[in-house]
């Protein structure tokens, strides 16, 4: 993409949003202050939509990322934050315990846990579990996330290879990372093959989606959006969730591994 279509693009997103955004109780005139925690996956698509989102409503967003087991267990020791994104078990626990404004629950999208290559390298076949099984036996390295630090894709990784019976045949050639770097390890030539949430690896240069896993081994996923129960911020914060959920946020959150749920 060239410099002159991003500055295009970005220009027409803060048109969109700022029409988007004025009939909302005339919060494009009340600037704020908004604290979100959001689950790592979903670091490209928030990186390109909140900047937008900011110069059109003169609103401030701060983003903390994490994985999203230890940003669950950051609010439920009273970590305050305006607007979170987790995955929906999470959400919904998080709202049973009362650490969520009730009803403000959307669905953000899914993205599936996924297969890397490195770019311009060959896809290996893994459209069915026995090519998938030959494609992790043949490889000379894999890399996903330690299912020890919580990541999603790590944890339902290890169950795959647990399931498949080649735990202990793998573990030689296997590189684990603390969280979405598996894709950047692919990237840079470290590990043939990675696994992660499909969001994680898009928008790394060097890196391919070769594709989700197959079957019944499939994992998708699904983000939710929610105003934090103690927000001195709700407008702003309710505005910021309608925004990431509606149909401008779409497209972007598209392109970067996401999917309607």
């Amino acid at each position: 993409m060239t410099r002159l279509t991003c500055i295009l693009r970005a220009a027409a997103t803060a048109a969109l949003i700022s029409s988007s955004m004025m009939p909302i109780n005339g919060f494009v005139a009340n600037a704020a202050e908004v604290k979100m925690v959001a689950s790592v996956a979903l670091t490209s698509a928030l990186d390109e939509l909140i900047p937008a989102f900011e110069r059109a409503t003169g609103n401030k967003v701060t983003i903390g990322y994490g994985l999203a087991a230890e940003l669950k267990k950051r609010i439920l020791e009273g970590d305050p934050a305006d607007v979170v994104i987790l995955t929906k078990p999470m959400m919904d626990d998080l709202q049973m315990q009362d650490k969520l404004s009730p009803g403000s629950l959307v669905s953000v999208g899914g993205t599936a846990v996924a297969v890397a290559a490195r770019a311009g390298a060959p896809k290996p076949d893994i459209n069915s579990v026995d090519a998938l099984k030959h494609a992790l036996l043949s490889a000379k390295s894999i890399v996903y996330a330690d299912p020890a630090k919580g990541g999603l894709s790590g944890v339902h990784f290890a169950r795959v290879l647990e399931r498949l019976g080649l735990t202990e045949q793998l573990k030689a050639k296997t590189i684990l990372v603390p969280g979405a770097q598996a894709a950047e390890v692919v990237a840079k030539g470290e590990a043939e093959l990675g696994v992660g949430q499909a969001s994680e690896i898009l928008p790394v240069r060097g890196a391919q989606l070769v594709g989700p896993l197959p079957g019944d081994l499939a994992s998708v996923t699904v983000f939710t959006a929610g105003v934090g129960a103690g927000t001195k911020s709700s407008e702003a914060a309710k505005a910021l969730v309608q925004f990431l959920t509606g149909p401008v946020a779409a497209p972007v959150f598209k392109a970067n591994g996401f999917e309607p749920s």
